[in-house]
């Protein structure tokens, strides 16, 4: 063997066969959007197993010292036309279930691609030839197989997070169709020839297996579908279960529980199909199941013809900021909200400008480095590299015009990274954009604890200002907030009579009834915002009972980036979500300055900072409060902290309404006692806000209570905890106080320590039995949270839509203003706008206008 061979020989021996649970990136390189499709293809480490595009390799290779690498390259297949149509597309195996990864599902790898597997060693990417394996023993042979093998076979981490296997048949058996009632009314339902009994419609029809009423399914968001009809059956009659004629087989059919709402399955459907004169064996289908419109309505969402702007050709645009982003899979919420994120000059300062320096300096593994993956994003989005047209595969020379689609960049580390460990973001559902926005600016805060923080571009201080109106005193308040929610005041629609005329004739089963949409004007929005709110159950510690208050909400600073979210989504009054569907006159330019807060006016007296009295049980004896049996000698007022075993009057009508609402009976608890005992939606409201807390349906305990975790002055507290809160500009003394009134949870820790300024600016004894002055060393009170300020004048850069009944479905797409052009970023389509929707925006985005 010759001295070249030793070395091959001894690099081979030490590299390793991927074992189960290791994290294998073979689809993506770490720092780039290099893939093996990618021009140079992809090394993955025989070492680390982690994947690098050519530029990045070498780098790769100098600080770690490996050196044996498998270089994976593909390139596409040439497709031929099997049906001779000239469209260079071949004919695609329709998807038959509404699955991913299953057989008859949607095929995730459409696709074909011809695949190149060599090793190579760094740094001069010499090939490993068979001829070489020949002169090397039979471990090393077996150990470089065994290696090629496993990364070759292994499920890749994007790929896995991309496309898990799912399948949207699943169907449990209804809880009614056992026993479900059936009316003896004689009647019996023909094998064809269906209508609507309240409208006559003839497709979409569905009947009632308890009474054999045939009526028509729902409306969908776009004006098709039903009108409704089966649905106000079952909110008149509670007859649960209906199966959509039309798709009544042998095999079985769609049965819809309006109880449950979910397609279910009906062990007794023959038998309760007969009652009626049904008999299933004879059936045949003539309506496409539930199955085939959804997954028809998939296929359809990644087209670019279902949301271009108003039918017209929009032309395609490539470039620096001019880069789509691929659907992942119900991705578009996260792209849409990127694609705003990195057109706000701190996060291009703070993750591009700077891009080479943060590669650099990433940690040993990038893939799970924060700052490195959202810079790799920045740096994909703005530089231009990944925005070239996508390649036809029925265009060989590349002589077409380009099209909408581009090769653009796959955005599956990050989303991992900033999905990992949450909920909802780590699934392939979708989700609303304004809560994956305020995720994100969380994450960002936590990993900004030195140097600029670009989510500083959209905080502001909102000043509440309460006055009682018994005692005319004020009590003034402040608070950190991100984004303006605008509420929709219905009531103040411009063309109501439309709109009552369209849902007349739509009720009276009016085929060609238009679909009007409530014309909002946008003042009214504002007025609805800054209009004060009355309290009718409000402590006034002025006259020591409850009365009415009013509280009126401003901006006590303007941040340099304004965000307004139009609250289209809303519960009704079964809690079940629902969509407003509106047209309001967003402006280009906003002027905010005439509520900017005011502060305490002269002559205006403040409520006294006294507390409320205790909720107390009835049959609980505390001695040492003032108007309680106990030691007469002793007239002190309760202290909590003196007294700990006082439980709380809890409403308990309020507790059980929350519990039969399906939530924990700790959670209620919790939710009843933080709001006072203020009502349901006080207590409904706390609960939403609170779902994703880690101790959401932990017991409740008390303030002052020695049982409840975070709450004793000697527990240790988590150093990095404390280090992201100080970050924020906070003092050591508020964010060790944050974190044990929260059981050292950093996040309810944040949100406390936002809702309780005025407590933290007036803290006179720290937890720790020092007073302020000595565990500050004497110096002037510290400061809180950073803000920005400056006028309150604005213009609209950016919005973002969204089309659906829910956040949870549907499709988000954003419109950005550059260099004075609108354009609209559809995922991987880039175009430039011609008339930009901006009165059906969800999430607006405005910038300061400087004087």
């Amino acid at each position: 063997m010759t001295d070249v061979g030793e070395v091959l020989m001894s690099v081979l021996s030490t590299i390793r066969v991927p074992k189960p649970g290791d994290r294998v990136h073979k689809d993506e390189c770490a720092l780039s959007f290099a893939s093996p499709e990618s021009d140079g293809g992809l090394y993955v480490c025989m070492n680390s197993f982690l994947g690098f595009g050519s530029q990045y390799v070498d780098r790769h290779h100098a600080r770690t010292g490996h050196r044996a690498y498998l270089h994976i390259t593909r390139t596409r297949k040439a497709k031929e036309d099997d049906n001779n149509s000239g469209s260079g597309h071949p004919p695609k195996k329709k998807p038959t279930r509404l699955a991913i990864g299953i057989e008859g599902g949607f095929d995730v790898e459409q696709d074909q691609y011809e695949e190149d597997v060599k090793v190579v060693i760094l740094p001069d990417r010499q090939e490993v030839t068979s001829e070489d394996l020949a002169t090397m023993t039979d471990v090393v042979r077996e150990r470089v197989s065994l290696s090629m093998t496993g990364i070759m076979t292994a499920d890749s981490v994007s790929h896995a997070l991309q496309v898990q296997q799912w399948d949207g048949e699943v169907r449990h058996e209804s809880k009614h169709a056992a026993d479900l009632k059936q009316l003896d009314n004689g009647l019996k339902i023909p094998p064809s020839g269906w209508r609507c009994e309240v409208c006559d419609l003839q497709e979409n029809l569905w009947m009632n297996l308890t009474d054999g009423k045939v009526l028509c399914g729902r409306r969908y968001f776009d004006g098709s579908g039903g009108n409704n009809h089966a649905l106000l059956h079952y909110q008149e009659t509670g007859y649960p279960l209906a199966v959509k004629l039309g798709t009544i087989t042998p095999d079985g059919a769609d049965v819809y529980s309006y109880d449950e709402d979910d397609m279910v399955l009906d062990s007794k459907l023959p038998e309760h199909l007969s009652h009626f004169g049904i008999d299933m064996m004879t059936m045949e289908k003539t309506e496409r199941t539930m199955t085939e419109l959804e997954i028809a309505v998939n296929q359809r969402v990644g087209e670019w013809e279902v949301i271009q702007e108003s039918g017209t050709t929009l032309k395609p645009l490539f470039g620096p900021g001019l880069t789509g982003m691929r659907n992942l899979g119900n991705s578009c919420y996260l792209n849409s909200v990127m694609q705003v994120l990195f057109t706000i000059p701190d996060f291009q300062s703070k993750y591009v400008s700077n891009f080479d320096k943060i590669i650099n300096d990433a940690p040993s593994d990038p893939t799970q480095d924060f700052k490195t993956q959202v810079a790799k994003l920045g740096y994909g989005l703005l530089s231009g590299e990944y925005s070239k047209p996508a390649p036809d595969p029925g265009d060989e020379n590349g002589a077409s015009e380009p099209r909408g689609d581009q090769i653009g960049i796959a955005p599956q580390m990050f989303k991992a990274l900033v999905g990992r460990g949450h909920p909802e973001f780590s699934t392939n559902r979708q989700q609303d954009a304004q809560e994956f926005l305020l995720h994100f600016i969380n994450m960002v805060e936590r990993n900004c604890r030195s140097g600029s923080n670009p989510s500083e571009a959209f905080r502001f201080l909102v000043e509440e200002k309460i006055v009682c109106q018994q005692s005319q005193k004020a009590k003034y308040t402040q608070r950190v907030d991100y984004i303006v929610q605008l509420p929709v005041p219905m009531d103040q629609a411009t063309n109501t009579e439309e709109l009552q005329e369209a849902e007349r004739r739509r009720e009276e089963g009016d085929l060609l009834a238009p679909t009007v949409r409530a014309q909002i004007p946008f003042s009214a929005c504002m007025a609805a915002l800054s209009e004060p709110e009355i309290l009718t159950d409000f402590w006034s510690s002025a006259v020591q009972a409850k009365t009415s208050a009013t509280k009126t909400t401003r901006f006590a600073s303007f941040p340099n980036h304004l965000v307004i979210q139009i609250k289209k989504f809303t519960f009704g009054l079964d809690w079940v979500p629902k969509k407003l569907d509106v047209s309001i006159d967003v402006p280009d330019t906003l002027d905010l300055s005439a509520l900017r807060a005011t502060g305490q006016q002269p002559g205006e007296e403040l409520l006294p900072e006294v507390a409320p009295p205790p909720l107390m049980t009835p049959d609980t004896e505390v001695k040492g409060i003032l108007g309680f049996p106990g030691n007469e000698e002793d007239d002190s007022l309760y202290s909590p902290l003196l007294c700990q075993s006082v439980s709380p009057v809890l409403d308990d009508s309020t507790v059980s309404q929350l519990c039969e609402m399906g939530f924990p009976l700790e959670a209620c608890r919790k939710a009843v006692y933080y709001t006072g005992n203020t009502g349901i939606d006080a207590a409904m409201n706390w609960i939403m806000s609170h779902m994703d807390d880690p101790d959401f349906s932990a017991p409740l305990v008390l303030p002052g209570s020695s049982t409840g975790p975070g709450t004793t002055p000697t527990e240790s507290l988590s150093e990095e905890h404390l280090a992201t809160i100080v970050s924020m500009g906070f003092s050591r003394d508020q964010a060790t106080k944050a974190l044990r009134a929260t059981s050292n949870i950093l996040d309810r820790a944040v949100d406390w320590i936002f809702s309780h300024m005025d407590d933290l600016e007036s803290m006179d004894v720290s937890e720790g039995g020092r007073s302020a002055a000595e565990s500050e060393g004497g110096r002037d009170p510290p400061p809180g949270p950073r803000v920005r300020d400056g006028p309150g004048k604005y213009e609209l850069f950016a919005f973002i839509s969204h089309m659906g009944t829910s956040t949870m479905c549907g499709h988000y797409v954003c419109h950005i203003k550059k260099d004075q052009q609108w354009v609209i970023f559809n995922d991987q389509k880039v175009c430039a706008s011609e008339k930009p929707p901006k009165d059906l925006g969800y999430l607006y985005f405005y910038r300061r206008v400087a004087e």
